[in-house]
């Protein structure tokens, strides 16, 4: 992409809640940002999910608040469809300054957790579904949007409805428009089963690359939504009695001859898909913090809603936390069906990456998979609330084999300050803190 085409950039790297943090520069600095013309401090990562600095964070006065260095990623620039005035996205990544990765940066601890893959000479192919919420943001509660041609509030779920995505088709025709534009590889989006819910598929593609476009998607649904009179919100739960929102996630491994590693010519898979299944299954617990990092995520986690809570895996059983989906046994691969929608991508495929990846190289053996409703049985439980979740995966050994150890130490302070906050604010005010903000 030519920038000097625009006045201004956008420069931004994902902080540990998924949040852009960086700055607005004159198209001049294109040419120089290879060359490290951007610097940030290394606590700008680690800020509470309002922006604020983490109280008592050793990155902070301990160390002089010091900068780390940003270059661009090779996802390389994008549009930015949702502004006004044409300008450009050039994501970023910290360095520390002796030019090694910063591990506190959640793309760097995803490209660590793809080293480990990379050194046996796989490579990690993942897609994406992602669940959104198209919501009325005015007044005292988020409320239903109306639909654009009677104007009449949306009352109630009407799932894989061709009519009411017609009926918001001005939005959706923007927002592909804006995918193509930003190069998401969008494929079908649906109605979902909440009301005013639907789901985006991303297609495979290379790890890394997957998690940069569910970040960069989250921002252009939510900017194009704003466009539309709406805002569109990826909160776990937007309404406490409807479905909330969720994001799965299908990984297979190709060998160096891209051969899927999974794939044994049968349904059931190889020893080595059963291995890193193990490893999920097994750091699922203390993995909760990842995949519901704020206080509302826990409305979702409500056995029997829809939301797996169980640490399980099966075949071809949408109860389970883990699927081992059917079909040709060439695209053999596990889906990963725990997180909330209002995770960060980085975090989420470094977390299951890394337990995968950990259950291969210790020959981890799975429990049986099972058979039947999931939300019947007595089954291993996630964290059953977020400071539960904060403490055990700050503790758990398997999760620090599974990822960096700054990440984590960041991590838990960063959510320790977030539950003090919620804490001294009115629970019904909550969903104004987070509606567009995760």
């Amino acid at each position: 992409m030519d920038l000097s085409q625009f006045s201004t950039l956008r420069v931004a790297a994902s902080d540990l809640n998924g949040q852009m943090r960086g700055k607005r520069v004159p198209s001049s600095y294109g040419a120089k940002l290879d060359k490290g013309a951007i610097r940030m401090p290394l606590s700008c990562l680690n800020v509470d999910v309002w922006g604020a600095d983490i109280e008592d964070s050793p990155l902070v006065f301990e160390t002089g608040d010091a900068d780390g260095i940003l270059f661009p990623t090779d996802r390389g620039a994008v549009p930015m469809p949702w502004l006004a005035t044409p300008s450009a996205l050039v994501p970023l990544t910290m360095h520390m300054e002796d030019g090694s990765p910063y591990l506190g940066d959640p793309r760097q601890a995803l490209a660590s957790v793809l080293d480990r893959y990379t050194a046996r000479g796989w490579s990690v192919m993942a897609a994406t579904e992602m669940e959104f919420s198209l919501v009325d943001p005015n007044g005292k509660r988020p409320k239903p949007p109306r639909d654009p041609r009677s104007k009449q509030r949306l009352f109630g779920p009407d799932i894989l409805s061709v009519d009411e995505l017609d009926a918001f088709d001005a939005f959706f025709t923007e927002l592909y428009d804006g995918c193509q534009a930003m190069g998401l590889p969008v494929q079908t989006i649906i109605n979902e089963s909440g009301v005013g819910q639907f789901e985006v598929t991303l297609t495979h593609q290379a790890a890394l690359r997957a998690a940069d476009d569910a970040w960069l998607f989250k921002f252009l649904v939510r900017g194009i939504a704003r466009k539309h009179g709406m805002a569109a919100s990826f909160m776990a739960k937007p309404y406490a009695d409807d479905a909330g929102n969720g994001m799965h996630v299908h990984f297979s491994v190709l060998d160096q001859d891209g051969n899927n590693v999974f794939d044994n010519g049968g349904p059931e898979g190889t020893e080595t898909l059963l291995q890193a299944v193990a490893g999920c299954v097994q750091a699922m617990p203390a993995s909760t913090l990842i995949f519901a990092p704020h206080g509302p995520s826990y409305d979702r986690l409500v056995p029997g809603a829809h939301a797996p809570t169980g640490a399980c895996w099966a075949y071809e059983n949408r109860t389970a936390a883990i699927r081992i989906p059917g079909g040709p046994h060439q695209a053999r691969r596990i889906e990963h069906r725990v997180a909330g929608g209002d995770i960060n991508p980085y975090l989420m495929l470094a977390c299951v990456l890394g337990a995968a990846i950990e259950g291969i190289e210790e020959g981890l053996t799975p429990p049986a998979p099972i058979t039947g409703n999931a939300y019947d049985m007595e089954l291993p439980q996630l964290a059953p609330d977020w400071a539960a979740a904060i403490d055990i995966f700050e503790s758990d050994a398997f999760i620090a084999r599974c990822l960096p150890a700054r990440l984590i130490e960041n991590m838990v302070m960063t959510k320790r300050q977030e539950l003090a906050k919620l804490a001294e604010m009115p629970e019904k005010d909550h969903w104004k803190l987070y509606l567009e903000r995760v």
